[in-house]
């Protein structure tokens, strides 16, 4: 591993003003694919790459990403959660965008080093963290649809406060999107390749123009069955089960998903994993057997739902206030993130 030290840092921003994904560190990590062997991985000074504008991810989208995030409590402890299980998954998108595999140990190791170099970055007020993105590009500077002889993997920091702000008693609420497509199955939607977010820009725009938060996208084929919501997997509660839509080769296998679940069982609710169609979604929050909606990620952990729109028609979910589901999974799942709740799950690192 090596070491380029900064000449000057950066002044830390305003922790009680962060807005997600728009302030970066001082330092980032980097490590190149060439003649067929990662070479070192370099912890550098955050800076603009120098790159030919040929580069085949500009042309052809050969690029995978990440996200995960590190804690810092009131004690001052730090901590990963669950960052080698979204390497993991790094790995498996790199097979299917035919890409080349990295040595999960060697990176993770990598990353601690540079989060103990940043921890004064970490902010500590609720819902607060910083946010790690891993991401691999291919690096070739050459036309023509071919997998690159060249890649660059690096990852880059930013502090960040709450993704989607939600506002008990006034929850966004989502647009169904019953034409266009985000993904469909043995195509990209379980891996985290460019391509999938370019995929959903304009049913996004659609939403924001009827005046909702964010898209909820059904299956490619039939337009019928429930996949994801926005960037995140999403859950319901009907007549007291907690229903999400089973994996299915196009629903990206979510980290924050699986934690959901675990938790969820741990805790005795009850669960499903199954087909869910908009028809049954929609009837449930009709005669109030849906009680509520939330979406699944990373960056927002659990992001409530308020309403849900599909042909014209509006149904608001409990009032548009944050169900008792909501509350515990918020609480129990940051609570364990920042070491508050002790780790039953095996999930937490700490970096000291």
């Amino acid at each position: 591993m090596k070491f380029i030290k900064a000449n000057q840092l950066k002044q830390k921003p305003d922790f009680n003003n962060l807005h997600f994904g728009e302030i970066f560190t001082d330092y980032m990590l980097t490590m190149d694919w060439e003649d067929g062997v990662w070479g070192d991985v370099v912890i550098e000074p955050f800076h603009n790459f120098d790159c030919s504008p040929a580069m085949l991810v500009f042309h052809y989208g050969q690029g995978i990403f990440e996200g995960c995030k590190a804690y810092k409590n009131d004690k001052g402890e730090i901590s990963l959660f669950r960052t080698k299980d979204n390497l993991a998954r790094m790995n498996k998108s790199a097979e299917r965008m035919c890409m080349p595999q990295f040595d999960v140990d060697k990176v993770f190791e990598g990353i601690k080093e540079l989060i103990k170099l940043e921890k004064d970055w970490i902010p500590t007020l609720p819902s607060s963290s910083l946010y790690i993105r891993p991401t691999m590009i291919a690096t070739q500077a050459v036309l023509g649809v071919r997998v690159s002889r060249n890649f660059k993997f690096f990852v880059i920091l930013s502090p960040v406060g709450k993704y989607h702000p939600a506002e008990d008693g006034n929850l966004p609420a989502l647009y169904v999107e019953d034409h266009l497509v985000r993904a469909a199955v043995g195509g990209t939607g379980e891996a985290k390749c460019l391509g999938n977010y370019g995929a959903s820009y304009y049913a996004f725009a659609k939403a924001k123009e009827h005046g909702y938060e964010d898209v909820l996208w059904l299956d490619a084929c039939e337009h019928k069955y429930i996949e994801e919501v926005g960037t995140m997997n999403v859950m319901f509660v009907i007549d007291g089960v907690c229903v999400t839509p089973a994996l299915n080769g196009s629903i990206l296998q979510g980290i924050t998903r699986n934690s959901v679940l675990q938790v969820l069982r741990k805790y005795n609710y009850k669960v499903e994993e199954r087909k869910i169609s908009i028809d049954e979604v929609m009837e449930a929050a009709k005669s109030g057997r849906m009680t509520e909606c939330f979406g699944i990620g990373t960056a927002a952990v659990i992001s409530p739902v308020g309403a849900i729109a599909y042909k014209g028609q509006e149904y608001v979910i409990n009032g548009k206030h944050i169900g008792p589901t909501e509350k515990f999974l918020v609480d129990k799942i940051t609570g364990i993130q920042t070491k508050r709740y002790p780790d039953e799950f095996g999930w937490v690192i700490d970096v000291k």
